[in-house]
């Protein structure tokens, strides 16, 4: 079975087709600038085809998905004869609000619950919902499923996952904390059972999700018991341009000094916050260690703040768990960032944890970094959500 994974936003698409026979990525590529000039990469990954890489006419996501199908048949680039090697397609969904615990074969009573989580996911579910059409368009009944961000973190009790506001604001209308990288969270924490050799309905373990968009689940037997993103991905730890958790007399204070609109004043929150805030020089882990190697305390402050607030949410789910067998990292920062990852494991002592420095410097590969005798294991697990929707897809398809 061939199944081709979609990433829709709302500019772009990212794709993978794998086999999944031998669970192989024969192909994977880039739609960029859908509906401004288009531009797509595509990299065949068998066959020894040529890579490509050009500008192309995009004006929606059905030319998107249009080229993606020519690309990957074609005698030039292709790695498949025909699209009716295709058997399905996985898409990736951000929100699932409370509707789905688990991917779903999609059909119309599914696109209509989806576009009911569209307030929850503004920016998100209606590129998802484009992306999903756009497939139908092109590709007629091949059969699809969604896999939802959301959907790991339903197993979260409600002493974690509702907020202290009047509860007919969840009865009504649903507020109440969500969680997203659930499927990140998913594969690594299954993976790092894999590693340590154990079932994982015995483990305890903390899944540290660290890129530009950074999130911390605590997960109890497989099960995700609490998570660090809320109603929306703005909360928990500061990330690359999102302030993370915020007093919300904040958003007051600056509304009623500045005159701004709350729409101005999230855009701030989400857009210009974070670590780029705080150092006033970027968004991205790498320039922060650059600058701050040359002496910029404020670049140094943000990578400080990062650390700290991934050690104290994962110490307050140790105490939420009654203890953690191992913590993993993962994503950008997570995967890539050796001091970075050294940092916050300088707040584990408690944890009986010591960090093995020949292991932590290596990158790309599922690896403990901690030394064998540390009482808690850490570990660096590369992501691979793609993957996880494409297992989905096929144990829903058959």
């Amino acid at each position: 079975m061939k199944i081709l994974v979609i990433n829709a936003g709302s500019s772009s698409l990212k794709y993978q087709l794998i086999d999944m026979e031998t669970e192989q990525v024969m192909a994977k590529g880039l739609c960029e600038r859908i509906g401004i000039d288009g531009h797509l990469k595509h990299s065949p990954l068998v066959g020894g085809k040529p890579v490509f890489d050009e500008d192309l006419p995009m004006p929606t996501h059905s030319e998107a998905i249009a080229a993606v199908i020519d690309k990957l048949t074609s005698p030039e680039y292709g790695v498949v004869a025909s699209m009716s090697e295709i058997d399905a397609v996985g898409h990736r969904v951000v929100h699932g609000g409370e509707k789905f615990a688990s991917s779903v074969r999609i059909d119309e009573a599914v696109m209509a619950a989806i576009e009911e989580c569209v307030p929850f996911a503004p920016l998100h579910n209606p590129a998802n919902i484009t992306g999903i059409n756009a497939c139908r368009a092109v590709m007629g009944d091949v059969p699809m499923v969604a896999v939802f961000d959301t959907a790991f973190h339903q197993t979260m009790p409600g002493k974690a996952y509702m907020y202290a506001v009047p509860y007919e604001y969840y009865q009504n209308d649903g507020i109440r904390r969500y969680g997203f990288h659930g499927t990140s969270h998913r594969y690594v924490s299954s993976r790092c059972a894999e590693l340590l050799g154990k079932p994982i309905e015995g483990l305890k373990l903390i899944s540290c999700h660290m890129g530009n968009g950074s999130s911390i689940c605590a997960i109890d037997g497989g099960k995700c018991v609490d998570t660090s993103m809320g109603f929306t991905p703005l909360v928990g730890l500061p990330m690359g341009t999102r302030c993370g958790d915020l007093d919300t007399g904040v958003v007051q204070f600056i509304m009623n000094k500045y005159g701004f609109s709350i729409d101005e004043v999230l855009n701030i929150l989400n857009k210009k916050s974070g670590v780029l805030g705080v150092s006033g020089v970027s968004s991205d882990f790498r320039d922060l260690d650059n600058a701050a190697a040359q002496g910029n305390d404020r670049a140094r402050l943000a990578l400080d703040m990062f650390a700290y607030w991934v050690a104290k949410v994962t110490g307050s789910y140790v105490a939420a768990m009654n203890g953690v067998d191992a913590i993993i990292f993962t994503a950008g920062v997570g995967e890539n960032s050796a001091s970075m990852r050294a940092s916050i494991a300088a707040y584990f002592g408690y944890l009986g944890v010591s960090i093995d420095e020949a292991a932590n410097a290596k990158r790309g590969q599922d690896i403990m970094i901690s030394t064998p005798d540390s009482k808690v294991k850490v570990f660096v697990i590369p992501t691979n959500e793609e993957l996880v929707i494409a297992r989905d897809t096929r144990d829903i398809i058959g």
